[in-house]
């Protein structure tokens, strides 16, 4: 049993080695500003950056010299400690090494293939993702594809996840954190909506309660059944937010709206030492006792959605509101 007293599964980590951000910012912008503007850009991220960490008394990160076995077992311990049912990596420095971390320890961690959706080959590597290397689903930063998600030039992507039964999670909204990218195509999640009604029967996962975006994302979710949401991160965008919103009042607003069904748990843990974030945990699930749910909404949010949408074997976790209630 976990340290909270019920099954759960965080629907959203990252290993070590994950997404190359620092390589994204490169690429992004040193055409349009130069080398010497770059690294003062870099600078300010940087600045910014240490000033949220220092808000939310984490210990700086540090560069990772330990092999990824290494640091598998340390995330092993982290989620052995905390009583973590499952551990999903949404990323971890490509496919196959995640596939390998994933593959050392089966019964605690679950990996996501994490590529871009308009790169040369994506529909096939997503495929060998899901029948050789074992991975369960998809992860997609959408302000970085360069092309409308709707677009039919990634069809046969989406074609692949439905084929498999692949639960597609995606992140909209502002990338890196203060002194990212705030501006590209597919930022908002309505960017989704043509693809979700295309394909109904893939269940798609929105990041972040929207990151910047909650709006958007309720209507994206009242138009499409299968659009569903998670409540990872510091959700340090819900202070640039033009009005007053707490971590509360979306957890509140989401759970009137999508329903406990569509609501997913996950804090975005990932480096060392912070290991496994136990304050953002602790801070949901003291939310959701607040809240008052019921104990069958609970369940779903911390552990049965994701039960269900990677189609793990674990009957000791109900599914269904019914069940639970």
């Amino acid at each position: 049993m976990s340290r909270w007293g019920t099954p759960v599964i965080d629907f959203h980590c990252h290993f070590p080695g994950a997404e190359p951000t620092q390589d994204r910012l490169d690429a992004e912008y040193e055409h349009v500003c130069g080398p010497a503007k770059l690294e003062r850009l870099r600078r300010n991220a940087g600045a910014y950056h240490e000033r949220v960490r220092r808000a939310r008394t984490l210990p700086p990160t540090r560069p990772e010299t330990r092999t990824a076995e290494e640091v598998a077992a340390a995330w092993r311990h982290e989620a052995d400690e905390v009583g973590l049912t499952r551990v999903v990596f949404m990323s971890g420095g490509g496919n196959d090494r995640l596939a390998q971390v994933v593959a050392a320890h089966p019964g605690r961690f679950v990996g996501f293939a994490n590529h871009q959706p308009c790169a040369p080959g994506a529909a096939a590597e997503l495929r060998r993702s899901a029948t050789e290397l074992g991975l369960s689903g998809y992860k997609v930063i959408a302000p970085w594809v360069s092309v409308p998600l709707a677009d039919r030039a990634l069809w046969p992507v989406w074609e692949v996840c439905e084929e498999y039964g692949l639960p597609v999670m995606l992140h909209f909204g502002p990338v890196n954190g203060g002194g990212g990218l705030g501006h590209a195509p597919n930022m908002d999640p309505l960017a989704l909506h043509d693809v979700a009604k295309a394909f109904p029967g893939v269940d798609f996962v929105v990041a972040h309660f929207g990151c910047g975006y909650p709006g958007e994302l309720l209507r994206l979710g009242w138009a499409n059944a299968n659009v569903h949401v998670d409540s990872s991160s510091n959700h340090e965008w819900t202070r640039w937010m033009p009005y007053e919103l707490t971590l509360k009042d979306l957890f509140r607003r989401f759970h009137e709206t999508f329903g406990p069904e569509r609501i997913l748990f996950g804090t975005d843990s990932c480096d060392f030492p912070w290991g496994y974030i136990r304050q953002y945990a602790d801070e949901q699930i003291r939310i959701l006792d607040e809240l008052n749910l019921s104990p069958g909404d609970r369940e779903l949010i911390l552990a049965g959605n994701a039960v269900r949408l990677l189609g793990l074997d674990l009957p000791e976790i109900s599914t269904t509101r019914q069940e639970a209630a």
